[in-house]
């Protein structure tokens, strides 16, 4: 893709050859919404990767491990165009993985599919985001991983879908795991592996106040991922989610202290090597902001490839 950027408008595709090929546009479509699907994609560096088989080269240690699970909410998706403008994407009506109010947009990707490793995940997969835009040249995207604030700290129990997913949910506190993603020991609890397990659970933390009772919440760390592609063209590619980089600093088969991996603590030693893959602020003295350094620019876990 170049940086003239991808086109969508409501005009035939052999009218829009005819009109690349002159240079031109316009029309009186040129503000129909059309349709964008952005998709993702599960990989280990370049492989392709699922729950049935084992992934390998996991680490610094480079080695073998299983998923277990594969799950994160994306949210205010936005495309943006060559002078830089971003325009949000509209979701569809309310559904099992969509969901808007506020002026917030948030969905539920799922690229884990109950089978191997996942057994307690579910069958049913979501792997894109899909929504309306104005007709327009567009170059790049731009999205957070996470859930927007004011959607976030609610009862699972009775949110709407896709806010209500048991296995997504924290305390009324912490609200959601932004990112659920979780690797085993590839044999088990009989496998050499010291921990057998690491968790990488985005959310917030620090958090206070109880919605309930109608308190405010305020989080210490809000530990949302913000990034951009600014070259992305959903027509002929993916992002890319790489399981790889995003555990690249970390030696997965031991746990220096608390929970298995890297919970979200301020203080956890995992968390170091994973918010810096997030490019969130993180400093192990816990004074760490929670922020996106500098929108993300150094995040390594999303990237686009070719579909």
């Amino acid at each position: 893709m170049t940086r003239q950027g991808f086109i969508l408008s409501a005009l035939p595709l052999a009218a829009l050859a005819t009109l690349a090929a002159c240079g031109g546009g316009g029309g009186s479509d040129d503000d129909t919404p059309k349709t964008v699907t952005i998709e993702f994609a599960a990989v280990a560096g370049n492989t392709p990767i699922g729950c049935g088989s084992t992934v390998s080269g996991l680490g610094s240690g480079g080695v073998d491990a299983k998923l277990q699970d594969f799950r994160f909410y994306v949210s205010n998706v936005k495309l943006v165009k060559a002078d830089g403008t971003e325009v949000a994407l509209t979701l569809p009506a309310d559904d099992d993985w969509n969901h808007s109010a506020g002026g917030n947009a948030v969905t539920l990707i799922d690229l884990e599919d109950g089978s191997g490793g996942c057994s307690a995940g579910t069958s049913a997969t979501h792997t894109s985001v899909t929504g309306t835009v104005p007709a327009g040249d567009y170059v790049g995207v731009r999205m957070t991983m996470g859930v927007p604030f004011p959607l976030n700290h609610t009862d699972y129990a009775s949110a709407p879908a896709p806010l209500d997913v048991q296995a997504m949910a924290w305390s009324w506190q912490s609200g959601r795991k932004f990112a659920k993603i979780e690797v085993v020991d590839p044999d088990g609890s009989t496998g050499t592996w010291a921990a057998h397990s690491f968790y990488v659970h985005l959310g917030s933390t620090g958090c206070s106040g109880n919605p309930a009772n109608g308190e405010t919440v305020s989080c210490v760390a809000a530990n949302r991922m913000d990034f951009a592609l600014a070259a992305f063209d959903p027509a002929t590619q993916k992002i890319a989610v790489d399981l790889r980089a995003l555990l690249a600093g970390n030696d997965i088969t031991r746990n220096q202290a608390g929970a298995p991996g890297c919970m979200s603590g301020g203080t956890d030693p995992e968390c170091a090597a994973v918010f810096q893959a997030l490019a969130i602020g993180w400093n192990a003295d816990g004074s760490g902001s929670g922020l996106p350094v500098d929108g993300g620019a150094a995040q390594t876990l999303f990237r686009a490839v070719a579909k």
